[in-house]
């Protein structure tokens, strides 16, 4: 591997799915031993300086992370530069990132579930209007998009 992978994790308000995925990638590269530099983002800026959603912060207390010091914040042109990848949650967000891109930006833009074999194109459910069992769904799906990034980060050259 060449530069260490930067990643960035983009829904809408960084306070459900992307500090979620963000927590679940942070687990897995850990596990893998995998370098990284990871964040989350939103698209939208209402709660800009929040932490996460408190059913997010129990799912993932349920699998031992502690995301206490995570703070929501807005996707910046910037990011497009300082990471290598950014992951979008579902298609609007993707569609948002597309848009905002700026010309010659480096980033390379997914859906996180491109990353998970038979699973391209399907984003992940936002849990924010449901009940906490919607937040345990979201963990597995972040969780399986993570460690499938991990596998394919550690297999580029």
């Amino acid at each position: 591997m060449t530069a260490r992978p930067a990643v960035l994790f983009v829904c809408m308000g960084n306070i459900c799915r992307s500090p979620l995925a963000e927590a679940a990638f942070r687990q897995a590269a850990g596990a893998a031993g995998l370098e990284v530099v990871v964040d989350s983002a939103g698209t939208g800026n209402w709660h800009a300086g929040s932490p996460p959603d408190r059913r997010a912060r129990a799912v993932a207390r349920q699998h031992g992370i502690d995301m206490g010091r995570y703070r929501a914040r807005v996707v910046a042109p910037s990011d497009f530069t300082r990471f290598t990848h950014i992951i979008a949650l579902d298609h609007a967000n993707l569609a948002h990132l597309r848009a905002m891109r700026p010309e010659g930006a480096r980033a390379e833009l997914s859906l996180l579930l491109d990353h998970v074999p038979g699973r391209q194109g399907e984003a992940v459910a936002d849990p924010y209007y449901g009940d906490a069992s919607g937040f345990e769904t979201t963990w597995r799906d972040v969780s399986a998009g993570a460690q499938a990034l991990v596998r394919r980060l550690l297999a580029r050259p």
